[in-house]
């Protein structure tokens, strides 16, 4: 069983930065893909950043050169630092993971980027 639990949303303002923490109740080298979703209301879910166990790394356009996803082994940890922040970033951000054949998802993080 594997729990996630995401931290560090918050009010940012327009070009501020935040970072995202996924705390996994495992070993994070047991999961096959570590990624972060994001859902704006009245929108569908989308895929922001993904990265393999052997650390490639995929982001979506619209994030690419901005956001950044990572992981600290030793803390179970998967981050994602969220840059140069606009208010089309607003949504709800959530932490995912594959192990084996199944996914994992946290109960996700409020970002609200505003004046």
């Amino acid at each position: 069983q594997v729990q996630l639990v995401e931290s560090g949303g918050g009010l940012v303002q327009p070009g501020g930065s935040l970072r995202l923490s996924c705390l996994a109740s495992i070993r994070i080298f047991s999961f096959n893909i570590m990624a972060w979703y994001r859902q704006a209301p009245g929108k569908q879910r989308e895929l922001v950043a993904r990265m393999s166990l052997g650390g490639n790394t995929y982001y979506s356009d619209s994030v690419k050169g901005r956001f950044v996803i990572s992981r600290d082994s030793t803390k179970n940890t998967v981050y994602l630092d969220l840059g140069s922040l606009k208010p089309e970033d607003t949504a709800v951000y959530y932490c995912t993971v594959r192990l084996g054949v199944t996914n994992y998802w946290g109960q996700g993080t409020q970002v609200t980027v505003s004046s």
